[in-house]
C-alpha cells in the first residue's frame, strides 16, 4: 500500500509485557498522536454486530454476568487454538484497521501533531507494517515480561510463550525493525532511547 500519509507513521513492534504501550506513551509526551489499536478493539466488542458475530463463533460462554464479552474467556479459546484465533482476527483486525485509518486522515489535518504511533499488539500479523514509515523493536528480557504480565493481571506468566506460539516470531519483528529499544532495566533509559530515536525521525 502507498504510504500517502503527511507525518511519520511509527508502528511499536515487541512481545507480550514487553512494554510497547510505554514506549509509545513516551512518544506522546513528545508530540505524537498515539493509536491504541486494543482500545479500538475493546470498543468494537461493545458494539452490536461485532458482539454478535463473536458469540455466534465462540459461544455464548464468552459473555460476563452482564452481557458484555468477557475478553480472558475469549482469549483462553482462541489462544489454545490457531484456527479459532484466525477466526476471531477476521472479525476484528479489518474494522480496527479502518479505525486505524480514519485516526491517520484525522492527525494528519492537524498541524501540531509531529508523528503518529501505532501501538498494535499484532500489527505484522495484521499487514499494517507496510503503512508504517518506522519500525522500531521494543526488546525486554522473557523472565521480565513473563513476571510484568503476571502483575499486571494478564495472565499466569506460564502462558506468556504459549500465546507468542500462536505470533510471528519475535526474531522476524526484530529483523525488520529499524531501530531497537531495549526496555529491561529503568524508565530513565527508555526514555533516553525514545528521545534519541524521534530526533533521528524527525530529522531523517
Amino acid at each position: 500500500m502507498e504510504n500517502r500519509a503527511k507525518k511519520p507513521i511509527i508502528g511499536i513492534l515487541g512481545g507480550i509485557a514487553s512494554g510497547k504501550s510505554t514506549v509509545a506513551a513516551e512518544f506522546g509526551k513528545l508530540g505524537c498522536k498515539v493509536i491504541d489499536a486494543d482500545k479500538i478493539a475493546h470498543e468494537l466488542f461493545g458494539e452490536d454486530d461485532i458482539k454478535q458475530r463473536v458469540v455466534e463463533s465462540f459461544g455464548p460462554d464468552i459473555l460476563d454476568e452482564a452481557g458484555e464479552i468477557d475478553r480472558a474467556k475469549l482469549a483462553e479459546i482462541v489462544f489454545s487454538d490457531a484456527e479459532k484465533l484466525s477466526k476471531l482476527n477476521d472479525i476484528v483486525h479489518p474494522p480496527v484497521l479502518e479505525r486505524t485509518e480514519q485516526l491517520i486522515e484525522q492527525y494528519n489535518s492537524q498541524d501540531e501533531v509531529k508523528a503518529i504511533v501505532v501501538d498494535m499488539p499484532l500489527l505484522v500479523e495484521a499487514g499494517f507494517e507496510k503503512r508504517c514509515d518506522r519500525l522500531i523493536f521494543v526488546d525486554c528480557e522473557e523472565k521480565i515480561r513473563g513476571d510484568r504480565a503476571q502483575k499486571m493481571g494478564l495472565f499466569d506468566k506460564n502462558k506468556l510463550k504459549m500465546r507468542e506460539n500462536f505470533q510471528i516470531s519475535l526474531d522476524i519483528k526484530a529483523g525488520i525493525a529499524e531501530n531497537t529499544i531495549s526496555n529491561s532495566s529503568d524508565c530513565e533509559a527508555l526514555v533516553k532511547q525514545v528521545i534519541k530515536i524521534f530526533s533521528e525521525i524527525l530529522g531523517g
